[in-house]
């Protein structure tokens, strides 16, 4: 039985991903005044990435593509059946170094500096996404999901901090403006398609549905402060989650991308003012 469960959501959430990437480019379009393009479209530009020819730079290339997959289909698994939310973190850390080494090994330079920005943006959000960990443990003492989203009292009230902490730096994970610097899917890079330049075929439409697990990933880990015991707040939860990926698009949409620095520096001041204080906090009170 669980088996089946996990097969389930490897099969669902890439998707339940697609489809709220479909929504995106379509509240994007309307934002811009333009019509946009149907629901299923992120679908069908895998599949035709899927029938062209993927030239292959060299094996390493396309094989640390299909490595970082591997363990961002890990990373769903575990969160979305309840499991050690810190493992997850990890294994998800990984699939980004990853794609960062397989962005390194096409040896283009736009690759290149595509992957080094990658790593940047990997230093900015990653202190304080263990925060979160950290600090769902300290809450309800225990790193498994199912134990957190299983409490009476919901881990927000605990920890706004450390939210307020991870909203800010889910705009890097879900690769939105303004900090979208390793890749975008706007036309708007001064390095083309960065770390992606060199992929094509079936290479890039695995690297999308990686960006899908991702969406789903992200949004799990705002379900978790959310959800509780009771049936109501698991929908609360849900709810929370869409008018958060609504607010990505807006800020999406409405912000202009930053330099590195800037990125860098503003990730590490929320991390240790919102992060860190909160935790500060509640040690008192714990």
């Amino acid at each position: 039985m669980n088996i089946l469960i996990m097969i389930g959501i490897a099969v669902l959430a890439p998707v339940a991903g697609g489809l709220l990437t479909g929504i995106d480019r379509i509240i994007s379009a309307r934002l811009q005044g333009r019509q946009g393009p149907p629901l299923l479209q992120p679908f069908y530009d895998v599949l035709k990435l899927c029938q062209k020819e993927s030239i292959e730079v060299n094996s390493m290339h396309r094989f640390f593509v299909y490595i970082s997959l591997a363990f961002v289909v890990f990373t769903t698994v575990i969160l979305l059946s309840g499991g050690d939310i810190l493992l997850a973190i990890f294994a998800l850390t990984l699939g980004s170094v990853f794609f960062v080494l397989g962005g390194y090994a096409s040896n283009s330079p736009y690759n290149t500096i595509g992957s080094e920005r990658e790593l940047l943006q990997i230093m900015a959000y990653e202190p304080m996404v263990l925060l979160t960990c950290v600090g769902l443990y300290y809450a309800e003492n225990s790193f498994f999901v199912r134990d957190i989203v299983t409490a009476q009292t919901p881990s927000i009230i605990y920890l706004p901090g450390v939210f307020a902490g991870l909203l800010f730096i889910l705009t890097f994970k879900l690769r939105k403006s303004p900090f979208d610097l390793s890749m975008s899917h706007h036309g708007h890079q001064e390095i083309v398609k960065g770390i992606t330049t060199e992929y094509s075929g079936k290479d890039l439409a695995v690297i999308e549905v990686t960006h899908w697990y991702e969406v789903i990933i992200t949004l799990a880990l705002v379900y978790v402060f959310f959800a509780t015991a009771a049936p109501m707040s698991r929908v609360f939860a849900v709810i929370v989650c869409l008018l958060v990926y609504f607010l990505e698009i807006i800020i999406d949409n409405g912000a202009a991308r930053v330099k590195w620095q800037q990125a860098l520096k503003s990730a590490w001041i929320v991390t240790g003012i919102m992060g860190t204080v909160n935790l500060i906090i509640l040690s008192f009170f714990r």
